[in-house]
């Protein structure tokens, strides 16, 4: 099985702290979708294996017209084997999800939608810049399950500049409130080229008095750990670092990213696997359509050597509770990933489970704050 992955880059406006590629140049809507038919028409066949897992995301896929939309799921349909029952993401900004939009969904193959929440606070909605208000994302889940949406997940955002443990608290609980199937969450990060990095880097840089307040390394470690305490207690499965989900109801697509699932990627700035090698789209949504057009397709590839392959696992398998399976490695991974994880071990900050010989390693609970560290440690340097 393999994953799909669309890149819709267009916006109505820019989040302060988004570092995704996007564009705000809605009239290059529709030449884009052409552009992604043709190039799904153009790698027609090159997974060999059925596509278990179709995502939409972007940007805000949800601007797209109804129209727009059946155009991308006929040619997805057309050139490639989706499996029966396949998981068919569509990422949505609250204020889009509207009865007519809803709607439209249900005669399309969607079956999870994902909406981009962030926080219950209007205050730090505005503060991101973002277009649609905390009634407007209860309002939508309302819709969705109104249409007969069965599969919702919302991504919150946490470490605004001045939050407090109280204000991260009153945003879990109202997500608890709507009871979505799987909640996504993510630290605030100050992504350099960002409106958000550039607006701090000039306070810094003057020395402005009245800057908000970033919260400390140890504010952030207790809203995460808060975070875990109250999803588990409400029955949500801690199943990757950033992750929770009801029983049954994980993020398949993701799943793929963490598993070393192959996964084919369309659309400007997009990025495919096939475990032999890693490949990219150009980040230029102008360069990508000309491209295209030209009968080419504008991206790059390198290949993955062993190294590459180990080094791999190990970031993405650690962040999930399955593990990272040493028996998948040679032996010379293998003992290498041991030794480097025995200080880890003995501290407690990783367990082994399974075959003495070749087990599988899974980070604790305290190790979890600190998982990019551990994984830095045990990455292979020849």
């Amino acid at each position: 099985m393999a994953g799909l992955y669309i890149h819709i880059p267009f916006c109505k406006s820019r989040c302060a702290y988004c570092g995704f590629y996007s564009t705000t140049a809605l009239d290059l809507r529709q030449r884009y979708v052409d552009a992604l038919c043709q190039e799904m028409a153009f790698r027609a066949g090159k997974s060999a294996e059925g596509i278990a897992t179709i995502y939409l995301g972007g940007g805000t896929p949800s601007v797209l017209t109804h129209s727009q939309l059946r155009q991308i799921f006929e040619a997805a349909c057309i050139y490639n084997k989706v499996e029966r029952g396949a998981e068919v993401t569509i990422e949505c900004n609250p204020d889009d999800v509207t009865p007519d939009f809803a709607e439209g969904l249900t005669s399309l193959p969607v079956n999870r939608v994902s909406l981009g929440a962030q926080t219950f606070s209007d205050q730090r909605l505005r503060f991101c810049n973002r277009r649609h208000t905390a009634s407007q994302t209860v309002r939508a889940v309302e819709t969705l399950r109104a249409a007969g949406f069965l599969n919702i997940s919302i991504d919150l955002i946490y470490g605004f500049p001045g939050e407090t443990l109280a204000d991260w608290e009153a945003d879990i609980l109202q997500a608890i409130a709507i009871n979505p199937e799987h909640i996504s969450t993510y630290c605030l990060t100050y992504e350099e080229g960002t409106p958000l990095f550039e607006r701090y880097r000039r306070y810094e840089e003057q020395g402005y008095e009245g800057a908000p307040r970033k919260i400390t390394e140890e504010e952030e470690r207790r809203m995460y750990y808060r975070l875990i305490d109250l999803l588990e207690a409400e029955g949500y499965e801690h199943y990757e670092i950033s992750n929770f989900a009801r029983p049954g109801f994980r993020s398949r697509h993701n799943s793929g990213y963490w598993n070393g699932t192959p996964y084919l990627g369309i659309g400007a700035a997009a990025h495919s696997y096939d475990v032999r090698s890693r490949s990219w789209n150009v980040a230029d949504i102008h360069r990508y359509m000309e491209g295209i057009e030209a009968g080419q397709r504008p991206f790059e590839e390198e290949l993955i050597d062993d190294d590459t392959r180990y080094n791999d696992a190990v970031t993405v398998c650690l962040r999930t509770s399955d593990g990272l399976r040493l028996s998948q490695f040679s032996g010379k991974y293998r003992s290498y990933c041991l030794r480097e994880a025995q200080p880890f071990i003995a501290d407690g900050l990783i367990e082994k489970v399974g075959d003495p010989e070749s087990p599988t390693l899974r980070l604790t609970r305290r190790a979890l704050f600190v998982s990019d560290m551990i994984m830095s440690a045990l990455i292979y340097l020849p």
